[in-house]
C-alpha cells in the first residue's frame, strides 16, 4: 500500500505539480513586472472605462521593476499628463485606475469642476453624443459630458450637477516625485482630491486598452463593441 501511495505521489508531482510550478515561475513574474490586467469594479472612470471591464496594463510603460516589488531596476519614462495610470492607493494600498492630472511641480486648482493647471484653464468642448451610450440612466438624464484636453489627450469627462461632490479647491503645488490623480467621472470618483498625492514608486504602469467588457447590469453580457479597443 505504501509503495502504491508513493508511486501515486511521484506521478502526481511529475505530471501536475512540476508543470504547474514551471508555468507559475514564468507567468507570475511576467504579470508582476511586464504586463498585467485589472478588472474594473466601479464607474469612477466612466465613460472611458466601464464597470465589468478587463483593462490591459503595460508595466513597462515607465520602468522595469523587480518582480513582486516596487523597486526599480531601470527607468526610461515618467507618467505624462493625461495617461491612465494604475497605482497603489496611498490611503489603503488598493490598486486603482485613474487619470494623471498633475505632474511634479504643477500648480493645480479646481473651480466649479473646471480644472486649472499652472494658472491656465484646461481646454474643454462639448462631447459627441455617442459617449452617452456608455453612461447610466441617471447620467444620461442629469449628466454633462465634455471633452477635456490634457496635453495631446482629449478624453471625456462626466459631471453630475445634482451629485454632492468636491468641485472646488484652491491652488496646490504637486510635490517632487508625486502625482495628482482624478477619475473621469468627476463627481463619483474617490481620487487625489480625497487621499492626496501619489508617489512615483506607487505607480505600477499604464492602462492603455480594454481587453474584455461585460455589462454588469445585463447578466454580464459582453459589450462586443468595446472589446480590444484602445483607451484615450
Amino acid at each position: 500500500m505504501n509503495t502504491r501511495l508513493a508511486s501515486a505521489c511521484r506521478y502526481f508531482f511529475k505530471e501536475w505539480v512540476r508543470p504547474l510550478a514551471l508555468v507559475a515561475a514564468v507567468v507570475f513574474p511576467l504579470k508582476s513586472a511586464v504586463a498585467d490586467w485589472n478588472w474594473v469594479p466601479s464607474g469612477s472612470m466612466r465613460p472611458t472605462i466601464l464597470e465589468g471591464e478587463l483593462v490591459f496594463i503595460n508595466k513597462l510603460a515607465y520602468d522595469l521593476k523587480v518582480p513582486f516589488t516596487t523597486l526599480h531596476l531601470a527607468q526610461w519614462a515618467n507618467p505624462r499628463r493625461g495617461d491612465i495610470a494604475v497605482f497603489y492607493s496611498p490611503q489603503d494600498g488598493m490598486r486603482l485606475v485613474k487619470r494623471v492630472i498633475g505632474l511634479p511641480g504643477d500648480k493645480i486648482s479646481l473651480h466649479a469642476n473646471h480644472l486649472f493647471i499652472n494658472g491656465q484653464p484646461v481646454t474643454w468642448s462639448a462631447a459627441a453624443e455617442n459617449w452617452r451610450t456608455y453612461t447610466t440612466p441617471q447620467e444620461q438624464k442629469e449628466g454633462v459630458v465634455t471633452l477635456e484636453a490634457l496635453g495631446t489627450v482629449f478624453h471625456p469627462v462626466i459631471s453630475l450637477p445634482n451629485q454632492l461632490a468636491l468641485r472646488d479647491f484652491a491652488e496646490i503645488t504637486v510635490p517632487a516625485g508625486q502625482y495628482f490623480m482624478m477619475g473621469d467621472n468627476r463627481d463619483r470618483s474617490y481620487d487625489s482630491r480625497y487621499f492626496g498625492f501619489v508617489s512615483r514608486e506607487r505607480i505600477l504602469g499604464q492602462a492603455n486598452a480594454v481587453v474584455f467588457s461585460f455589462d454588469t447590469d445585463r447578466h454580464l453580457l459582453p459589450r462586443l463593441g468595446r472589446c480590444f479597443t484602445r483607451l484615450l
